[in-house]
């Protein structure tokens, strides 16, 4: 199921800046993360639900998912985000400071009361949960696996190193541990996981290296706080044209094996195994899902 969701660029907008909202619209951005947690002041809480709740009725979305950011069950706001924002164009929401399965579970139960209660089917609104501490870490398993609603996990690294007591050094080796237990946790329980965001927003060489280790490491995607970063982002989370052409060489060879009463196919001296196919599908399921949305990969 989770395949079925594009997840290449999440970027963050503050819900109460109308001209950022605004902005976005035109941004290339898979998903938006409508936000009215951190970088939202507390008196501007309810506006923020209010333009949210504008803006999801908007018919120039080019296919853009909507993923309001909400505030926590400790912050006495949760309950008013969740009850005004399940509503019609909203697809989910970003759980942030998730720190074990029973905040997911807790947050997935009160979706289901508010879904029963508005008439919308059980399971709609589904959850992406933010980790953003070592005990997160710790317990990604358990958080990708509390509720079915959950379709992907996303890191925070800035709140999960100063939990750590850690330093966010430039070569990022204390965030790589941290970014290999998501990732093999994500994939463990059929989630997709997504990276953290890039903190030198002007800095595309580094943006670009950050993103070969983050495909490399198996990431699905990576959060994104400046718009002139979506198109290095969405580029590397997309198959080339190379990755699409080997993928198809991968089938159709394993298929005619397999016709011929093979057991495996033979390239370049090479013996293709169900490895290779396996991740010959991926690619060629992600190029259909990019071609669907935007008609190209």
């Amino acid at each position: 199921m989770n395949e079925t969701y594009l997840m290449r660029s999440l970027m963050f907008v503050p819900a109460h800046n109308t001209k950022l909202l605004e902005s976005a619209i035109k941004r290339d951005a898979d998903i938006l993360l409508l936000d009215i947690e951190d970088s939202v002041p507390f008196s501007d809480k309810q506006l923020s639900r209010d333009n949210i709740k504008v803006f999801a009725k908007r018919t120039d979305l080019k296919g853009k998912l909507l993923f309001p950011r909400v505030n926590d069950r400790e912050s006495g706001e949760l309950l008013k985000d969740a009850h005004q924002l399940t509503i019609e164009g909203i697809s989910g929401f970003m759980y942030p400071k998730a720190t074990k399965g029973e905040d997911i579970y807790f947050f997935g139960k009160l979706l289901e009361t508010i879904e029963y209660e508005k008439g919308f089917p059980i399971g709609t609104f589904k959850i992406i949960p933010l980790i953003e501490t070592a005990g997160a870490v710790m317990n990604i398993k358990e958080i990708c696996c509390s509720c079915n609603r959950v379709i992907a996990v996303a890191f925070g690294c800035e709140d999960y190193v100063t939990d750590l007591r850690g330093k966010h050094d430039a070569e990022g080796i204390s965030i790589i541990t941290a970014r290999n237990m998501i990732c093999i946790g994500a994939r463990s329980c059929g989630v997709l996981p997504i990276d953290t965001v890039h903190i030198k927003v002007h800095d595309l060489v580094d943006l670009e290296k950050n993103l070969i280790l983050s495909k490399n490491l198996g990431f699905e995607g990576m959060l994104v706080l400046n718009p002139k970063e979506l198109s290095l982002v969405n580029q590397y989370y997309s198959p080339t044209h190379e990755e699409v052409t080997w993928a198809k060489e991968m089938i159709r060879l394993s298929e005619e094996a397999i016709k011929e009463g093979k057991g495996v196919a033979v390239k370049d001296d090479k013996f293709i195994g169900p490895p290779m196919v396996k991740m010959a599908r991926n690619i060629l399921k992600k190029s259909e899902l990019i071609e669907k949305r935007y008609g190209v990969c």
